[in-house]
């Protein structure tokens, strides 16, 4: 009876620990925020930047290291201040160090506060490519923006879901230890083994 109840207060642990959202999220608290995925037009004014390739990784989202060249990418921004939803913005994208220009969209308000650039044949070359954002103000003024990606580097694996898989395994066999005897036994024996050498 109590190693079922480990087992199942362990199994239920691991699975908040998975579809935990702090576990996923972006960023952190306040003066810690490590999400790299956005701009700051102005001191502390920021907009959020994603990008998906969903032809060829349709459920994946990227930020600095773009997998794929030539194949359809969808640029998301989303604004975090709601004053930029009524001023215009424009967005461009260009090949570095070169500064070719590979996309263009001219000054425009976005209600909504969400923009979707598609590039339907994405950056035509690997490399280093620079998004710049330019916010033109009432006054006349431009604020301009700039983060920079990689493109055509191929799909890496994220050294956090290393991290996370190797928390997965090792609560599991934690578990498996608090909730059977016989393997329990052969663990410590082991370390006992260990502790002798």
């Amino acid at each position: 009876m109590r190693s079922s109840r480990i087992l199942r207060n362990g199994l239920l642990g691991l699975l908040g620990l998975i579809f935990s959202s702090t576990v996923l999220a972006h960023g952190g608290a306040a003066g810690t925020d490590t999400d790299q995925c956005k701009f700051e037009l102005e001191k502390d004014h920021w907009i959020h930047y994603t990008a998906y390739q969903p032809n060829a990784y349709p459920a994946e989202e990227f930020c600095g290291n773009i997998p794929d060249i030539n194949s359809l990418t969808q640029l998301v921004f989303d604004y975090q201040d709601q004053r930029y939803r009524g001023m215009a913005i424009e967005f461009e994208v260009t090949k570095e160090p070169e500064g070719k220009r590979v996309f263009f969209q001219a000054a425009e308000k976005h209600k909504s506060g969400t923009v979707i650039l598609n590039l339907p044949q994405g950056v035509p070359e690997a490399g280093k490519h620079l998004i710049h954002i330019t916010l033109l103000q009432d006054n006349g003024e431009r604020l301009d923006a700039h983060m920079s990606f990689k493109a055509g580097a191929g799909q890496p694996t994220s050294k956090g879901s290393y991290a996370l898989y190797a928390l997965v395994l090792f609560a599991g066999l934690y578990v498996l230890y608090l909730s059977n005897a016989g393997f329990k036994r052969k663990v410590d024996g082991i370390i006992g083994k260990a502790k002798e050498i």
